[in-house]
């Protein structure tokens, strides 16, 4: 976890000027995102990096909890929410950023309607474990949405690059995990699949949204 957190904190003023590199894409994702949230809904979303897609969902509920365990990710999303001088304050009312991961225990207690994994589940190293406590997190027939980089579809030469990247620190911890891999796991860990999809349609990257049952 440290390793981690030092590496996500080391590059998240880059990642912040980072365009997205497929807004088409990223569009879609939040489109179908959208169809299963409501303006009544209490949302958590972990891994949520500079907060650009909380923000983003914000007008379409009732509140959303970004997390993520990256403190200079939750500033940079702090800061979105200030004031610029000579203008006034956003007026993003409904979203709180906050640093911290799945297994804080400033998490108990709290119950969501949805919550967002958006290029997440790669990177935990115990995603039963994870995914069992975005369960317990969920109220009776809530919603987890979620798009995983999945690399075990990708070429073995990736895999060999990706492990001397981690070598050299410049690659956090990932796992080559494989489309019918999380389906079973998301599935063993107590959801219905309600939807799936590739956004973009050319890439490995696999849109989920799974109920709780």
């Amino acid at each position: 976890m440290d390793r981690n957190k030092k590496f996500w904190d080391k590059i998240a003023k880059r990642y912040a000027k980072n365009p997205v590199r497929n807004m088409q894409a990223y569009q879609a994702t939040l489109d179908h995102t959208r169809k299963y949230l409501t303006r009544d809904d209490k949302v958590l979303e972990v891994g949520c990096g500079t907060g650009t897609t909380a923000l983003l969902l914000a007008p379409d509920v009732r509140h959303i909890t970004a997390t993520d365990l990256s403190t200079v990710m939750i500033d940079i999303a702090q800061a979105k929410l200030a004031p610029v001088a000579g203008e006034t304050a956003n007026t993003v009312e409904n979203v709180h950023f906050k640093t911290g991961t799945l297994s804080d225990q400033n998490l108990d207690g709290e119950t969501y309607d949805a919550v967002l994994a958006f290029n997440f589940l790669h990177l935990v190293a115990d995603r039963p474990a994870a995914l069992g406590k975005i369960n317990a997190l969920l109220q009776s027939d809530g919603l987890l949405i979620s798009k995983t980089i999945c690399l075990g579809e990708k070429n073995i030469l990736w895999h060999i690059l990706i492990r001397a990247m981690q070598a050299i620190g410049i690659a956090p911890y990932l796992d080559f995990v494989r489309y019918d891999e999380i389906d079973t796991q998301i599935t063993n860990a107590g959801f219905k699949i309600v939807e799936t999809g590739l956004y973009p349609a050319s890439s490995n990257s696999r849109f989920i949204v799974a109920r709780k049952i």
